[in-house]
Parts: structure tokens; C-alpha cells; sequence
């Protein structure tokens, strides 16, 4: 039965959620606050490009759209970790040569997306329109048309808020349902900073690797884009943050902590002196729908911080674990309980595991401790590799649930810490005695 359905929002989720729908044979209206990024640069010195790993990837092919996403990626192997004194170490992300993640533009990517949702039925993108309040039980919703600076009223039978972190449909929801929404700011901010390309549109440094300048309390990162350009990013406390107001500043930080990376870039104290500052926070919300009228998804109902590659995996595949509830079922208000019931306790374990993942890539890969630990956790993966599975392959490679990444890999990281306990090198460790420990591991 076809159905007549809102989203608002054309992020990569409102996209996807777009082309499912439209295919299905609903008549679907997208409503994004921004211009259209196939005809305007938008977003400059904000979240340029993203990690694109399995979950993205299953659901792209899925939906028949990898071939035409394939060309905007750019491959990274592992992490490369710059030390003080320049020198560069290469962490391979796992042990077998297709375990690798993606660089991939924001806005290529979400071109891609608005094409396929367009060409997939009743489906209609106006642009330059927000959300700026309504009536959910009346099914009304108010928007700003951003080319006339008017405001109209929409009667919705069914809307889905893919409206990212500051969710005007959230606020709708929850206006009229017992909800509740916990922001858990993480202290810490961000800055970007484009690398320039060097001659002939060549990249400066290895594309084929997430390089990380990890400074204990802070760092940088830098991902490739296919221009041959890098985005790079700066992450530190919000309070060091505010004291970088000037280019003495800037320069004395960079030149004190990133050596390597200044000659790199020319106009490097400007463009961060330009470029706006960025608020971490993670989103944990309950109670994301309102009956059958309205339910949230992506960034609207799970933002997280950025350190596992995997908000925009996770908005992708909350869209599919929705589709799956919607599957077969009339009752779209059921539908959109069990969403929530299914998919929150994965949502809140990929956005503990963000937080930890900052930890590790800022501090930890430093530590011999963790190197080892590492190093032990890719060897049992090699020998019992139906049994153990190193957390970030759980997360990055495969598609099981989120929680029980997080269930397994806690058990495996008491596992490691105790082998390597007394070890300086995997010489000094049982590795058949830790073998079939690790196999016996539930």
C-alpha cells in the first residue's frame, strides 16, 4: 500500500531512507534546510570527507549504488602514526588485505545518494527549505523557504526526522511523548584544515592510510580526498582550543607539536583562523517516534563523536534495521517501536566504543603496552579467526550488532591484558596456551 511519507533531512540517511522508499512505490517528499550540494560548494571547513567501512558498503551494494560510489574512494590500509621527531609508523587495520576502510568526499557521496533517491519513484528533494516547528497529532509541519524568506504549513500522513543532531522533528516528538534527551558533551572540539595538493594534483603524503599526529590529550588526523587535497583535523580540549585566537598562537602549537606537518601547509595559521570551530558531543535519546506519525533516525536519535569511522555507517544502517521493521507490517506505529527497541542498544554501544576509540588513537597507539596487545590480538585472530575477532575488525569489517562488538570485545581485552601482563614481546607469550584461550572465549 502506498503511503504518503515525509523526511526531513537529505543527509546520507534521509537519502537512503529516500531511495528505499521510493522504490517500495510510496510518494515521498524530502525537505533539506541547505542548498542543493549538486549546484552549490557548501560546508566549507566542515566534515569534508568521511570513513565509508562495511555497514556502508553492504547497503550501497544492497541498494545497487556501490559501482557508482566506487570511483570516489580512496583506500586506507591503516594508521599512520606520525611521531614528534617525523618518523611514521604503519598500523595495518587488520590482517587480511581487504580489510581496509574508505576516504570518501561528504558531498560526492551524498550527490550520489540525492541522484539514486530521485530516480527511484514518486520521490520529490526541495531544497533551501527547514523545519522550524508544527503539529505532529494534526499532522502539520511548518517550513522556512529559504529563496523567499516565507513561511508555510505541510499536512503529513507519515514523517521521518533524518534532521541530524539538532532535530526539529525530535523536538516535535518529543513535545507530545514522555522522551528524553541526554547530550554528553565531550569536552573536546575540533578544527579543519585543508592540505593542498602538490604538483599535478599529486597527494603530499600517503593517501592510502588515516595519518594520526597523536599528542596524548589531543591530535591531528588527516584523511585524503580525491583532489589530492587532505582533510585534516585538529582535536583537543575545548579550553586549549579557545586559546588558539591568534596566528603566534596557532603556529607556536603546530610548529611545537606537529614539526612535520607546517611546510605542508602554507597558509596554515589563516585557514584554521578562518575556518569555524567545531563542538563534540554525543546524543542518546528515548522514545523516538510519536505513534505512526513521526520517528527519528540517524544523527536525529544516535549522534555520536566522530573517532570510529562510524556515524555515517551507523545512520546508514539504522536506515536498513528500519526498513526491516517496517517490512510486512501495517501498523507502522508497531513498526516504528520495535526500531527503537531493536536498534537503541546498538546505537549506545558504537557511542561508547567512539569515545574509547579517541582514547586509543590519541594516546594509546603510542604505548608499548597497546602496541603488544595489538600485535597478540591480530595473531590469535590469525589462529582461531571463527573465535576472535580484534574490536576494531568487529566494528569496521563486519555487520554484527554493535553490542555484541562491545560484549566480546570486552572480554577480549581482559583476555590480553592478562597474557601480555608480564611480556615485552609476543616471544615471551604462550601462544598456543593463548590460542585456545582465546577459542574458548563465549
Amino acid at each position: 500500500m502506498s503511503r504518503q511519507v515525509t523526511i526531513v533531512g537529505a543527509g546520507p540517511a534521509g537519502s537512503i531512507l529516500a531511495v528505499y522508499l521510493g522504490r517500495q512505490g510510496h510518494s515521498v517528499t524530502v525537505y533539506e534546510s541547505r542548498a542543493d550540494l549538486r549546484r552549490v560548494d557548501i560546508d566549507a571547513g566542515r566534515s569534508i570527507n568521511l570513513a565509508l567501512a562495511t555497514r556502508g558498503i553492504v547497503i550501497l551494494e544492497e541498494l545497487g549504488l556501490l559501482d557508482d560510489v566506487v570511483p570516489l574512494l580512496i583506500p586506507m590500509r591503516g594508521r599512520m602514526i606520525h611521531d614528534l621527531d617525523g618518523s611514521q609508523t604503519l598500523q595495518p587495520y587488520g590482517t587480511r588485505p581487504e580489510e581496509v576502510i574508505y576516504s570518501v568526499g561528504r558531498n560526492e557521496l551524498n550527490a550520489v545518494l540525492l541522484d539514486a533517491a530521485e530516480a527511484g519513484g514518486d520521490v520529490e528533494i526541495l531544497f533551501n527549505q527547514r523545519c522550524v516547528g508544527g503539529d505532529l497529532p494534526s499532522g502539520s509541519l511548518r517550513f522556512h523557504d529559504g529563496f523567499t524568506d516565507t513561511e508555510y504549513d505541510v499536512e503529513v500522513e507519515h514523517v521521518f526526522g533524518a534532521d541530524g543532531f539538532g532535530s526539529e522533528i525530535r523536538a516535535l516528538i518529543q513535545e507530545h511523548n514522555t522522551g528524553t534527551e541526554m547530550i554528553e558533551p565531550l569536552g573536546h572540539g575540533y578544527k579543519e584544515i585543508t592540505l593542498p595538493a602538490g604538483p599535478a594534483g599529486k597527494h603530499l603524503i600517503d593517501p592510502n592510510a588515516l595519518h594520526i599526529w597523536p599528542r596524548g590529550d589531543f591530535m591531528l588526523i588527516a584523511l585524503a580526498d580525491s583532489a589530492g587535497t587532505f582533510t585534516c583535523t585538529l582535536f583537543a580540549p575545548n579550553d586549549d582550543m579557545e586559546g588558539l585566537d591568534s596566528a603566534d598562537a596557532v603556529m607556536a602549537l603546530f610548529e611545537g607539536q606537529f614539526p612535520d606537518f607546517v611546510p605542508l601547509v602554507p597558509d596554515l595559521a589563516q585557514q584554521y583562523l578562518d575556518n569555524p570551530d567545531g563542538r563534540l558531543a554525543t546524543l542518546r535519546v528515548t522514545e523516538w517516534q510519536l505513534g505512526d506519525r513521526a520517528v527519528v533516525l540517524g544523527d536525529a536519535a544516535h549522534a555520536i563523536v566522530p573517532f570510529h569511522g562510524q556515524g555515517m555507517n551507523a545512520a546508514m544502517e539504522s536506515v536498513k534495521v528500519l526498513m526491516a521493521c517496517l517490512d510486512g507490517q501495517a501498523d507502522w506505529a508497531q513498526a516504528f517501536l520495535t526500531f527503537e527497541r531493536v536498534r537503541k542498544p546498538d546505537t549506545d554501544a558504537i557511542a561508547d566504543m567512539a569515545i574509547d576509540n579517541y582514547i586509543e588513537m590519541r594516546s594509546s597507539v603510542r604505548e608499548e603496552g597497546y602496541q603488544l596487545r595489538r600485535e597478540l590480538a591480530l595473531e590469535l585472530e590469525r589462529r582461531v579467526p571463527d573465535k576472535f575477532i580484534p574490536r576494531y575488525a568487529m566494528v569496521m569489517f563486519n555487520t554484527m550488532p554493535y553490542s555484541e562488538a562491545q560484549r566480546r570485545a570486552t572480554v577480549q581485552t581482559a583476555l590480553l591484558k592478562e597474557l601480555t601482563m608480564e611480556a615485552e614481546s609476543l616471544e615471551d607469550i604462550d601462544l598456543e596456551m593463548a590460542a585456545r584461550l582465546a577459542a574458548d572465549l563465549g
